[in-house]
């Protein structure tokens, strides 16, 4: 989930732990609870700070070591030794227990998304991707707003919090419902799909889809069960020549084939080398598909410049491939 949304999840859960008689028996433990929880439920991301290295790095390592499960024994861990400190009064078994819960909640919800984690890491390193919630959904944001601002108001937060997460559960029920049925008619239409990626949207019935057939590749959207064809685009293999195999060994582009399940390839010749670009066919808006990995080689299939990212214009693209050379 999205930054915001889990901010609003650590006040809640902080709000939920006064049914916890240690905690609801004094201010020293309910505010250290309320703030191991807010900690917990953002922890996990503190790998969003990779970004300002590169995007490359960003990609390979976003919800990956600090989602894992050792991590999320470790992160309460942390938690707990440090508040502790703070809080001397405050009961450290508890406190422990619901910091575990905020960071186990985050990664939890963090698998719904298209984006995925790697939650299962070190056991496995593939990425756990449902995608059946948006990483922004207005309807769990917004109801975690209303239920701190009824707190806020007067009303119980244990009870007020227990009835929220009741409602959440009850919606994702209804979009893996939904989904369901957008997958039922993805294989009405294209009966000999081999993998079918449906990624949610912010909103509930609207869906992007990209499927994967033996011959080719199809982008499509939805509305309900209503399936619309985008683009298709023939399925061919990445060749070994030796441009392709020059181009692999970027960290740009290695980054981008690590994520992306799906995508499309093309190399340009130019005067003075070669243009290799990969598109991922999961994120298409208005026509465009803007999250690329492109290489620039010289004649002698030297690297010098590359980038993956977002990509919306062709000024843009430009100035990343002069200003990050290899």
């Amino acid at each position: 989930m999205d930054t915001g949304t889990h901010v609003v999840m650590g006040f809640a859960l902080g709000g939920l732990a006064t049914l916890d008689p240690v905690v609801a028996q004094d201010a020293v433990h309910f505010h250290s609870v309320l703030i191991a929880t807010v900690l917990g439920s953002q922890a996990p991301d503190i790998d969003t700070v990779l970004k300002f290295k590169n995007n490359a790095v960003y990609i390979r390592n976003h919800r990956g070591v600090t989602h894992s499960v050792p991590a999320v024994l470790l992160w309460p861990l942390a938690i707990t030794a440090v508040l502790s400190i703070f809080f001397p009064g405050t009961d450290a078994l508890h406190l422990w227990l619901w910091s575990f819960l905020a960071v186990f909640l985050h990664v939890f919800v963090d698998i719904f998304n298209a984006y995925g984690t790697q939650a299962l890491r070190p056991f496995t390193y593939k990425w756990v991707a449902l995608g059946v919630i948006n990483t922004f959904d207005p309807f769990i944001f917004t109801i975690h707003v209303i239920g701190l601002v009824a707190w806020a108001l007067g009303a119980q937060p244990g009870a007020t919090f227990l009835a929220m997460y009741f409602i959440i559960f009850l919606y994702y029920i209804a979009k893996f419902l939904a989904r369901h049925d957008v997958k039922k008619a993805v294989l009405a239409i294209i009966p000999d799909a081999e993998n079918i990626i449906i990624s949610p949207t912010i909103r509930f019935n609207q869906w992007k889809i990209a499927v994967k057939t033996k011959d080719a590749y199809y982008v499509a959207k939805a509305y309900k069960s209503d399936i619309t064809v985008l683009d298709k685009f023939k399925r061919l293999p990445v060749p070994e020549n030796d441009i392709l195999q020059a181009a692999k060994q970027d960290k740009n582009l290695s980054s981008f084939l690590s994520f992306s399940p799906v995508y499309s390839w093309q190399v340009k010749e130019y005067e003075g080398g070669y243009q290799v670009r990969f598109t991922d066919l999961r994120y298409r808006t208005n026509g465009h598909y803007p999250f690329v990995a492109v290489v620039k080689l010289n004649q002698d299939l030297e690297i010098t410049g590359s980038y993956t990212g977002w990509i919306f214009n062709k000024d843009k693209l430009k100035k990343k491939l002069d200003v990050v050379p290899r």
